[in-house]
């Protein structure tokens, strides 16, 4: 979440995607910023969720954070996996997101419509 918040600093004070990125490495690397635990994970169940502007709204899911690695390895990506996974170089991170079958008011995902 840190790093969340310092990327959405960095683009609220009009920052360039490679200054946002530079800005998150440079926090990393002076300490301000640490990586996540491995282990460490979140969840996006809400109907309100915006998942990125390349995405938009997305399915309910979990997030799992682990040290930078080829999310093949994990089963994202791989055909009919419904796992994806995102890796932020910058921050030594690899995402794994796992979709979820209700949102949190307990109605249905249905996948047709996220």
């Amino acid at each position: 979440m840190p790093a969340t918040i310092k990327r959405t600093q960095e683009a609220m004070a009009g920052g360039s995607p490679a200054r946002i990125q530079a800005a998150v490495e440079a926090a990393i690397k002076s300490g301000e910023l640490h990586t996540a635990a491995p282990g460490s994970m979140s969840y996006m169940l809400s109907k309100q969720t915006y998942l990125s502007h390349r995405v938009g709204h997305w399915r309910p899911h979990l997030m799992f954070f682990t040290p930078e690695t080829d999310p093949k390895s994990w089963g994202a990506g791989l055909p009919d996996s419904p796992i994806l996974g995102i890796k932020y170089p910058e921050e030594n991170l690899t995402v794994l997101l796992i979709p979820v079958g209700r949102w949190s008011d307990g109605t249905p995902s249905l996948s047709e419509e996220h």
